[in-house]
Order: C-alpha cells, then sequence, then structure tokens
C-alpha cells in the first residue's frame, strides 16, 4: 500500500499536467469574459467561482457585526447568556477613550459592578436603532482615519468578553462557514482556541469539553451542509509576557487534537517589538524535542520597512507566511522563496490596505511573488472588521494585477496542497475542487461569450460595506 503522502504527491504527479492544459484551453475564455464583462457580472462570475482554502483567517476578527449582535442578543444561540455593552459614560476621561466606547461584557461581569458603572451599560438587545448602528459600526474598519490604530487598540478591546463565550463563538464559526459555503470555498483553516472559554457562572470551561462542544456543533445538519471542511490552527500573542509558557501549553493541546487543530501560529502587532521570532526559537526546539511534527504558520513581514522577521521565522520552522509584505525589501530571503518553492506566503489585500501598510492596493507586492515562483494564496484575515468576503479578495486582485485563468487556479490548487489538512481529506479536497472547476469552466465555455455572460443572472452574489464602498456593488 502506498503510504498518504506519497500518494498525495502521486496523484497531484498525473493530475496536474492535464489540469494545466485544461486550465490553459479556458485561459482565453476566462479573459474574454473579464474583458467584456460589467463590474457587476464579474463579481457574479468570481462568486460563483470554486475556491480553495482561506488559510489565513482570524476566528474572532472574521465575524460580521451583524452576526454577532444575532448571535449575542439571542440566548437560544449564545448558551443562555446576556450580553451588556457600554454605551454611556459618567466619566470624561473615558468618554474621550475610543476604546471604551461599546465595550462588551457578559452578565457576571455586569452583576458585579458598582451601581455608578452599571448605569453606564445596558442589554445590549435594549439598543436604540441609532445606538445600535453605532455599535455595528464600532466594530468593523470603514476605511477612514488611522485604520491600524483602531484596529488594533480600540476594536479588539471592544470585543470584551464576546470571545469567552463558547457558544456564541461556536455558533458564529458555523456563520462564516454558511457564507464561505455560498461563495464556493472548498476549506476553512482558521485560527480558533478554546483556552480561555467560560461558562455563564465565570467558572472555566475544562478544555477537553469545549472540544467536544465544538465537534458536536460542527456535527450538526447546518453546518454540514455548508459543505466546507474546517480545521483550526491554535494561535499565541506573541508579544505576550507568558508567550513561551502559552506556546509550550497550546502545542500539547494540539498534539493531543490532532484530528480538529493542525498546527499553530503566533499573531500579534510585529510593531510592539517584544514578539520577534528569535525570542521563540529556543521553545520551538525544545517542543520539538519532545513531541512529533505540527505544522506551523506564522505572521512575518507585516511592517512598513525592511526587517530580518521572515528569514527568523522560517528558522522557527514555518513553512507558511502570513502576509509577507515586506519580504520584497529582503532580497536574500526572497530569493530563497523563489528557488526553494516550499513556504507559501498568505496574501491579504484588503487587510493589507485597510490597516494602512499597503495603502494603495496597486503597490502591492503580491503580484512580484506570484509571478517569480514564490507559492501564495489569497485570504481574508479578520473579514467581519472589514466587512468584506474572499470574492473581494479576487476581486482586488483580477481588476488590479490582471490575473489569468491559470493563476488563478494555482493558487486556489496551493491553497488546498500547502493546507495543513490531513493527507487523505487534502486529497479528497484536490479532487472536488479540480471537479468544480470543471463544471465551472463548462457552464461559462458557451461559444458565445455573451450567452455565457447571460448565465450570470442566475447567480446571486452576496457583498458587504467593503464591496459596497470600494467597488460601488451592492447584491443582493
Amino acid at each position: 500500500m502506498i503510504a498518504r503522502p506519497a500518494l498525495l504527491r502521486f496523484l497531484l504527479g498525473a493530475l496536474l499536467p492535464a489540469l494545466a492544459a485544461r486550465a490553459a484551453d479556458f485561459g482565453p475564455r476566462f479573459d474574454a469574459l473579464v474583458s467584456q464583462a460589467t463590474p457587476g457580472q464579474l463579481y457574479a462570475l468570481l462568486y460563483d467561482m470554486p475556491k480553495g482554502g482561506d488559510l489565513h483567517n482570524h476566528a474572532g476578527g472574521a465575524n460580521r457585526a451583524e452576526w454577532v449582535y444575532a448571535v449575542c442578543t439571542d440566548p437560544q444561540r449564545n448558551g443562555g447568556e446576556t450580553f451588556y455593552t457600554r454605551a454611556h459614560f459618567g466619566t470624561p476621561a473615558d468618554a474621550v477613550n475610543p476604546a471604551a466606547y461599546f465595550r462588551n461584557i457578559r452578565k457576571l461581569t455586569y452583576d458585579q459592578l458598582p451601581a455608578a458603572e452599571k448605569a453606564e451599560y445596558v442589554p445590549l438587545a435594549s439598543l436604540t436603532p441609532e445606538e445600535k448602528g453605532r455599535w455595528l459600526a464600532s466594530l468593523r474598519l470603514d476605511g477612514t482615519g488611522n485604520g491600524r490604530v483602531e484596529f488594533f487598540s480600540n476594536i479588539w478591546p471592544r470585543m470584551g468578553q464576546i470571545g469567552s463565550c463558547l457558544p456564541a463563538q461556536t455558533e458564529l464559526l458555523v456563520e462564516n462557514l454558511k457564507a464561505f459555503g455560498a461563495e464556493h470555498l472548498t476549506y476553512l483553516e482558521t485560527q480558533f482556541m478554546v483556552g480561555t472559554a467560560t461558562a455563564n457562572d465565570g467558572r472555566a470551561i475544562p478544555e477537553d469539553t469545549a472540544v467536544a462542544f465544538v465537534r458536536a456543533r460542527l456535527g450538526q445538519p447546518d453546518a454540514v451542509a455548508t459543505g466546507v471542511t474546517v480545521r483550526f490552527l491554535d494561535t499565541v500573542l506573541r508579544f505576550a509576557p507568558d508567550a513561551e509558557q502559552r506556546l509550550e501549553h497550546d502545542y500539547a493541546f494540539v498534539d493531543s487534537h490532532r484530528d480538529l487543530w493542525v498546527g499553530m501560529n503566533l499573531a500579534g502587532i510585529e510593531e510592539n517589538g517584544l514578539g520577534t521570532p528569535t525570542r521563540f526559537l529556543a521553545t520551538f526546539r525544545k517542543l520539538r524535542a519532545r513531541y512529533p511534527t505540527l505544522a506551523l504558520s506564522i505572521h512575518a513581514g507585516e511592517m512598513d520597512g525592511p526587517d530580518h522577521h521572515i528569514r527568523d521565522t522560517l528558522l522557527l520552522g514555518a513553512t507558511r507566511i502570513g502576509h509577507g509584505v515586506n519580504l520584497i525589501q529582503d532580497p536574500e530571503t526572497l530569493l530563497l522563496l523563489q528557488q526553494s518553492r516550499r513556504v507559501l506566503v498568505e496574501i491579504n489585500l484588503i487587510s493589507n490596505q485597510l490597516l494602512g501598510y499597503v495603502p494603495v492596493v496597486a503597490n502591492h507586492p503580491f503580484p512580484e511573488y506570484l509571478r517569480t515562483g514564490v507559492p501564495v494564496c489569497l485570504n481574508t484575515d479578520d473579514r467581519g472588521m472589514w466587512d468584506s468576503n474572499l470574492t473581494d479578495e479576487y476581486y482586488t486582485a483580477v481588476t488590479t494585477f490582471h490575473l489569468s485563468w491559470a493563476e488563478i487556479v494555482a493558487m486556489g490548487r496551493d491553497s488546498l496542497a500547502r493546507s495543513f489538512v490531513q493527507p487523505d481529506v487534502k486529497a479528497r479536497l484536490l479532487a472536488a475542487f479540480d471537479a468544480r472547476l470543471g463544471q465551472y469552466e463548462q457552464r461559462y465555455g458557451a461559444p458565445a461569450v455573451p450567452d455565457a455572460l447571460a448565465a450570470l443572472a442566475q447567480v446571486k452574489p452576496v457583498t458587504y460595506g467593503y464591496g459596497r464602498r470600494t467597488f460601488g456593488l451592492a447584491f443582493p
């Protein structure tokens, strides 16, 4: 019997030449469709397109504000919890702190507040329509002001205790699966943790109990019906004082739950300076001496100026780099990635634009990586806070960089082939992805381009705030 990794390599080696030839056949048709489509038709074409994996996805930041509000105000979906939000201010100093507005807490915390502080909070479900509108806006970027400060220093603190409510977070995960399934995503590898989950009475939920809860929810019919396979990465906040201890604990957790958790990540604003990759080298080496290999996808290169963080992150053992914006400023490491083709860079165009790392998307180094041999894929990062989806990423890339069909197919396949999912599942996902691509090519391969574009009337795409503001498109 052929070992699973060897079988996967055999299947890919046998299929890739035929797939490349087929993609070349559809390539001219795709170019014609793109050139003749209206913006709305092009968006529908890309929305309907089979997509591989979203590999760079923060579960806590992927939830649209409307979904968060719906779940947090519905006890049937959030485990019977009541959430409160800070809508009024009795202290002038707090009233000028942007992060203080609409900070969210759970009922136990609210009950323990002094009366004067309780007066500043209202039940989330009791917000007036005007307050609700401002609450929704408080959890997303609109492209104005200093996005980096608003995102890192204000929005995440405002989320408050929503992240510790396991039923709410799991329900929001399923909402993401439903939305991703609608735009034909094959696989989601999201950064989702259960180690800080607490019950409504404040007690910590044992990790194995939390895992069983998540597993049961993912097995329910509505989650299964999305057709999206999901796996998790555990993520450590890189600049935390106890980051090494958290890494050791979480590494052991992932090792014990490899069916759902398939790798590790380090996240956190790199500008902080306290979470440099070299800080963790000794810890990773100690852990590799104790446990079988765990896959690593690590944030690196999300910086304005040059540094060696990507090179040092490779030394940690990472086989995927999250963002890699300043890789273009490290020619030695860029050459290494071009020549080895062993490391994939997870590209996040909208995130890098809104956070100011690449304010003008046309200046993004993504096409240089793609077209000089560095494996790349498109991802959504914190899509809920951008109020975007994966189609927005593809639409941005196609309209800005004139992607060919062969490049789109290669990125989709790389996002699956370089995922951390189990080898047998990976082989199944790749085969299904190829079959769906074939169906897509047949659907839009009509002899006359106008006939193919007319077929898009049957597609029902969905856009959110980013698509409306940036592309002037509103579906439905």
